[in-house]
């Protein structure tokens, strides 16, 4: 199987795996109250029904106090936290730290699709240039094309801030492939444009890797 044939295999097998866990069956044995809070937690990402239920049933068991003083912490998150006007990162100021921090490298900047990934690049604390959030990925069977991204104004920043290398970090999956494939070509003729080496983990058994990481790890090859 080519890595074509394989990448649109995989995207439609996560699609389809998506539809079969939406398809919930409602709640039995709780209270229609309780059982509306255990569904708002179970549609925030990474938490399953017995997790929901359990947080759920914590809340329940806290001061009122300290349930209206959660509640007025995310709505004053909601209506406090932005996007910087110039990277797109999430922050409660026009602009965020990182982009008004003096000691960044300003001649770099590296994209990422989230501020998720932005996070978990900072925590390396290996990068010290900008960033660039795009706000999602290419993806053509969501509607997602290249206009609804942060694009323009990433040429926007190269072209007018001089900046020398452009680093794309976006996930490696159909929807990042194609991404980097869309800016490579067309920062190109403006900057040099580099992508992140995906390949083994540290302390992973080479016979239990995919096909595509064992790819990546080939592609992203370095001398010793």
């Amino acid at each position: 199987m080519n890595r074509e044939c394989f990448f649109t295999f995989y995207f439609c097998y996560q699609r389809l795996l998506k539809f079969k866990l939406s398809a919930k069956k409602p709640l039995n044995g709780f209270t229609r109250p309780l059982a509306r809070l255990i569904d708002q937690f179970e549609q925030l990402p990474g938490i399953g029904p017995r997790t929901a239920q359990r947080l759920a049933l914590f809340i329940l068991r806290q001061p009122e106090e300290k349930i209206i003083s959660f509640a007025n912490t995310l709505l004053n998150a909601r209506k406090q936290v932005g996007q910087c006007h110039k990277c797109f990162h999430l922050t409660a100021e026009m602009e965020c730290e990182i982009c008004i921090n003096t000691t960044r490298d300003k001649t770099m900047i590296c994209v990422v699709a989230d501020s998720r990934d932005l996070l978990a690049l900072e925590r390396t604390r290996e990068y010290k240039g900008l960033y660039h959030v795009l706000g999602g990925l290419i993806s053509p069977m969501d509607g997602i094309g290249p206009e609804l991204l942060n694009i323009t104004s990433l040429v926007k920043r190269i072209t007018d801030d001089g900046i020398s290398e452009v680093i794309l970090a976006l996930t490696p999956s159909v929807e990042g492939d194609t991404t980097s494939l869309y800016l490579a070509k067309l920062l190109k003729a403006f900057v040099k444009v580099t992508r992140i080496a995906y390949g083994l983990p540290v302390g992973s058994e080479l016979e239990y890797a995919d096909e595509v990481t064992l790819a990546r790890a080939l592609e992203g090859r370095r001398d010793v």
